[in-house]
């Protein structure tokens, strides 16, 4: 029986020789140096195990390094095939040639066996989103619950600021958890966000998101300083991605929208509602901290529509 596609995998434990000598100094290098995050290190992490336990577990029952072809390595990517999402195995192989490259300049393997290797071609998804009629449902949800009386006021206001905060500055989970009351300027109505490859972008947050933040650090929050999280537990910590995550799913649950979405659909909403407004692209890519328009681009798919709507009843040749 094939074993399901996952999106997740746990990393599997590896020889302690291997971790030190060859995964512990690229992963140093990762976060040390590019400054990646500890979300992209854990996923180059997972890269290289399952790769390390496909060469020991296979045909080869080896892993050495310094020895692969690229024969080697279109073998692995036929397997895995098997067991990843062509998304995730693209992800993979990335992980696996930085890793290839990392010991290439530092002398330790003269070649990189998966420069150039073939790899599926990747699904054209179009990126889902809610509608303005649907953000608005979602976001009118922690206001009813307290109405109702099912929900305090310090979760209810709590709940309605990480969603407006998502959908209003286009945050990402991982950005949002992260902001500080420092990096807020409330007379500008904006945020200093540290976005992925520690890329700082200057985030407009909304008038609605600042009036929030504002009542719930003025009538909720039992610090904030500088140095203090905005989104906060009931406890007053920093509020977890998974509990961000626990969150987007009850609130989708009561406006009965699709539960498969994720707060990061709130990001698509946020550009694609831009982008239907008439916003430039690349203003939108540098609120986005996308590095290429290419990313960006992938939004325009209703504007493009509503362009031709709007095309094809003013243009006299339409």
């Amino acid at each position: 029986m094939k074993r399901p596609r996952s999106e997740t995998v746990a990393t599997p434990v590896l020889p302690e020789a291997v971790v030190s000598d060859w995964l512990q100094p690229f992963l140093d290098y990762l976060e040390k140096e590019r400054r990646y995050s500890a979300y992209t290190v854990r996923n180059y992490s997972q890269a290289f195990a399952d790769f390390y336990l496909w060469l020991t577990q296979g045909k080869r029952g080896t892993a050495d390094f310094t020895a692969l072809t690229p024969c080697d390595t279109r073998d692995f990517i036929i397997e895995a095939q098997r067991r990843f999402k062509r998304r995730t195995l693209h992800n993979h192989v990335s992980a696996l040639r930085t890793f290839f490259r990392f010991w290439m300049q530092r002398g330790r393997v003269r070649e990189n066996p998966f420069a150039g290797v073939p790899l599926p071609k990747l699904e054209k998804a179009l990126p889902k989103f809610l509608t303005e009629a649907q953000m608005t449902l979602l976001l009118s949800g922690p206001t009813r619950l307290l109405q109702n009386e099912t929900l305090d006021a310090l979760s209810a206001w709590r709940d309605r600021l990480v969603l407006e905060l998502l959908y209003g500055g286009g945050l990402r989970v991982s950005e949002l958890v992260a902001l500080n009351y420092g990096s807020v300027d409330f007379s500008a109505g904006s945020a200093r966000v540290l976005g992925k490859g520690r890329k700082e972008r200057i985030c407009p947050l909304g008038a609605v998101a600042m009036a929030v933040m504002k009542k719930f650090r003025d009538e909720f929050a039992r610090n904030s300083a500088p140095t203090d999280p905005v989104v906060v537990t009931k406890a007053h910590q920093r509020m977890p991605v998974r509990a961000v995550q626990l969150l987007m799913k009850k609130y989708l649950a009561l406006a009965d929208l699709p539960m498969d979405l994720s707060p990061h659909k709130l990001r698509h909403s946020y550009a694609t509602h831009l982008l239907n407004s008439g916003a430039d692209l690349r203003v939108v890519q540098e609120l986005l901290g996308h590095a290429s328009l290419t990313t960006t681009q992938i939004y325009t798919h209703t504007s493009v529509a509503r362009l031709k709507e709007i095309y094809g009843k003013a243009h006299p040749r339409a």
